[in-house]
């Protein structure tokens, strides 16, 4: 009612204009939050077999409105978290990233794209019809150790590859390796 007043009142008038800018301003500013507000948070559960009874993991998206990083909280059956994942959209103008943090905290694993050059031609140029796939290297958190690969495949459907060979001894947890794949396939919208 308030605005319907000032409206009227600035009929003819320079603040006519502004009036309609500030509306349409303020209009947009309604619909995303009302978009967020509606949207759903991203969560993925994993079952130990088809009939779904049994949980076996699942990654919880922590807020819905993250302007510049979003973060993922993995849990097992029981609900302990078992690490969090987590990613600054910044970093992806050069090279996509995702970390793999301890529930304290501390970044254990990270996932980055192959190869720093090959990322700068995705970004000029796009994916070019599947030939440029969006590859990451999986290195431990603290040097530059290779633990693993996630290789997209060159075919018509996506199908990917999570190669955990390089970690021998078996130090990244499975059952965490599986939620960034799954993460890297759908956070990347690829």
């Amino acid at each position: 009612m308030g605005f319907a007043v000032l409206a009227d009142m600035a009929k003819g008038s320079a603040y006519e204009s502004v009036l309609g800018m500030f509306a349409v301003v303020g209009a947009f500013v309604a619909l995303f939050a009302v978009g967020i507000a509606l949207s759903a948070k991203r969560h993925v559960t994993f079952y130990r077999d088809q009939t779904k009874r049994a949980k076996l993991l699942e990654v919880l998206q922590d807020r819905k409105w993250q302007p510049i990083t979003a973060t993922y909280t993995v849990r097992d059956a029981a609900g302990r978290t078992l690490a969090r994942l987590w990613k600054n959209y910044l970093y992806n103008l050069i090279r996509k990233r995702w970390y793999v943090k301890a529930p304290d905290g501390t970044t254990l694993y990270l996932a980055k794209e192959d190869s720093v050059i090959l990322s700068l031609l995705r970004r000029l140029i796009g994916p070019l019809m599947g030939i440029l796939r969006t590859n990451f290297i999986i290195v431990r958190g603290d040097s530059e150790d290779v633990v693993g690969e996630f290789n997209r495949k060159f075919t018509i459907l996506d199908r990917y590859v999570l190669d955990l060979k390089a970690d021998r001894n078996r130090l990244f947890d499975r059952r965490v390796a599986l939620a960034l794949g799954v993460m890297l396939d759908t956070g990347e919208r690829r």
